[in-house]
Parts: C-alpha cells; sequence; structure tokens
C-alpha cells in the first residue's frame, strides 16, 4: 500500500502544483524521489508533528493540497489537537496519512501499534476516514480524496499487501465494494483485512456456507445501504477490522443497523479487546494472538449462524404452538 501511494501522489503532484507532502522526518526510501521531481511540493517538517499539522493547514489555507504522512499514530494521536483546532474546525483541505495501521509495526511496541486511531479519527467533525484493502484501492483512494475538499485520514498498510481486486474495480468514497456474492452471511472488512475476510470465504464456501465479502473502504460516511442491503439479503453480518473493538468499523455498522429499517439482522464484530498488545512481534503474530486469526473468524461466522438457526427454530416453534 505505501508503494502505491507514493505512486498515486506522484503522479498526481505532476498535474497539479497544488499536490504537497509534507513528512515528519521519515520514509526516506519511499520519499526521495517525489522529492527530487517536486522540490517546491515536498518538506521535512522534522520530528515535529503538532508542527507539521499546523504547517499543513497554513498551506491548504492558501490553496495547497496537504498530504501529511508519519507511521503509526504519530500524525493522529500526537498532535490531535491540533487536527481537531487547525484542521477541522477550519475545514483545511489536509489529508492525514498513517503508515502502518494495526500491527504493521507489531515489533515496535504498543507506541507503534495504531489501534484506536479509527474511533478517534472517525469522531472528528469533517474529517472523513478512509482505510482501503489492497493496493489498488490505496490508489483510488489517493486520487479521491486529493479530489475531495476537507479534511481526510488515510489510513495505509505498509507490508507487502496483495492485490486482490481484479480489473475493472469502481472506487468511490462512500461507497462500499462487494468482491464476492453469498446469501448466508456477509463479511464487512476494512483497511487490509480484506484478503483474510476473501479466504475465510473461501474456506467456509467449501463447508457449504456463502458469504458475501464487503470492502468497506470508507468508514465516514459509511455507506449505509450497503449494510442494509446485507441485513435484508443475509440476515447474518461480521465486520471484521484490524482496530479495538469500540468505535471502529464494528460500531459504524451497528450504529447504521440501529438507526436504519432493517430488522432482525445478527451481528458479530471481529476485532481486538480494548487492551494494549501484552507482547511485540510480526503483524500476523498479533492478528492471530488477538482473535483475528482466519479460523477465529470462520468460527465467528460459524456461531453466528447457529445462533441464528436457533433463534429461527425458536420463533417457528412459537408460531407453531
Amino acid at each position: 500500500m505505501r508503494t502505491a501511494f507514493v505512486q498515486a501522489l506522484t503522479d498526481l503532484a505532476s498535474r497539479d502544483r497544488r499536490i504537497t507532502l509534507i513528512t515528519g522526518d521519515l520514509g526516506f526510501g519511499v520519499l526521495e524521489g517525489f522529492g527530487r521531481a517536486y522540490p517546491h511540493q515536498f518538506f521535512n517538517i522534522g520530528v515535529a508533528e503538532q508542527n507539521m499539522t499546523s504547517v499543513a493547514a497554513g498551506m491548504a489555507l492558501t490553496g495547497r493540497i496537504v498530504f501529511t504522512y508519519s507511521i503509526g499514530n504519530f500524525p493522529t494521536l500526537r498532535c490531535l489537537e491540533q487536527i481537531r483546532n487547525d484542521v477541522c474546525y477550519h475545514e483545511a483541505d489536509v489529508k492525514v496519512v498513517t503508515i502502518g495501521g494495526g500491527f504493521a509495526y507489531g515489533a515496535l511496541g504498543m507506541s507503534h501499534h495504531a489501534t484506536e486511531d479509527l474511533a478517534i479519527m472517525r469522531a472528528l467533525p469533517n474529517m472523513v476516514v478512509v482505510a482501503p484493502g489492497d493496493p489498488l484501492e490505496t490508489a483510488a483512494a489517493v486520487r479521491a480524496v486529493a479530489e475531495r475538499s476537507g479534511p481526510c485520514y488515510l489510513r495505509l498498510g505498509r507490508a507487502g499487501e496483495h492485490t486482490v481486486h481484479g480489473d475493472g474495480m469502481r472506487f468511490e468514497l462512500g461507497r462500499a465494494i462487494t468482491l464476492r456474492d453469498g446469501g448466508d452471511v456477509t463479511l464487512i472488512s476494512t483497511g487490509a483485512m480484506l484478503e483474510r475476510a476473501l479466504r475465510v470465504a473461501e474456506r467456509l464456501d467449501a463447508e457449504g456456507v456463502h458469504a458475501r465479502v464487503v470492502s468497506m473502504h470508507t468508514l465516514k460516511p459509511l455507506d449505509t445501504d450497503a449494510v442494509a442491503d446485507a441485513a435484508r439479503q443475509t440476515g447474518a453480518i461480521v465486520t471484521l477490522e484490524e482496530h479495538s473493538a469500540i468505535g471502529g468499523l464494528g460500531s459504524a455498522v451497528a450504529e447504521a443497523l440501529l438507526d436504519g429499517p432493517v430488522c432482525p439482522v445478527r451481528l458479530r464484530r471481529v476485532a481486538l479487546p480494548s487492551m494494549f498488545a501484552p507482547t511485540v512481534g510480526g503483524q500476523d503474530y498479533l492478528r492471530d494472538a488477538l482473535g483475528l486469526s482466519e479460523s477465529a473468524v470462520a468460527e465467528a461466522v460459524r456461531s453466528l449462524l447457529a445462533a441464528r438457526a436457533r433463534e429461527m427454530s425458536g420463533w417457528n416453534g412459537a408460531s407453531g404452538s
């Protein structure tokens, strides 16, 4: 995703001198080419993320489209007040980019585990929140947030995510993408868990469970129509995210279901517990250790469908009596 981001942004910068990239003193292995090609559109602000955000807001208010770039929690939580007061309040054209969502920097410890960012950024007024699922979605998301006026948050992976979309993918902010159809249950994924959701669907298909897979790349604004369709057409939804169970994708989907007209529907949220990871390690190791393994997701689907079957059996028994 990181490479796709830089390539897409470089292409935009070649055609629009307003495109500006500010880094917090990192990423030079992938950003040097951008800086050499467009020296007046690239700035290293140093290890000073609060200042980086305020500088970005000032540049945006003079007409630039500014992307701030750093890893983990540094361009979000470290400078949250500046994002809220300088960027969101003034509806400045600043795009906050995080590389390494979730446990992508798992071996560096909890300071680099970005597991609360979606909830926090989603709560900010005027902020659009995007977490693409593969490199193709990433490139499309970069173009989309650049075209959209106002604050945006772009949460990316960095661990060599595979491309799962085929040719002809259509990307629109606020519109989910269905990658696989199915009538028994819907798996709604955000961010880099998309490939895992597809593998779980293939595993379930071998058991006779046909799962729809939806990439909810935009958490705000959420595609409530896609959620309602999944509820009506499958009656069971499992959300999957590399983020705390509080305030992320699962919470957004639950809110949409509570506010919407669809009932009844079964919902199961597969997410991280609200705790700091008790250990360090690679991304896959931490995912599996904290309940995001393929086996754990598949079992969540099975238990949800079993509970729905028991519920339906109870209703039929009651109506028969």
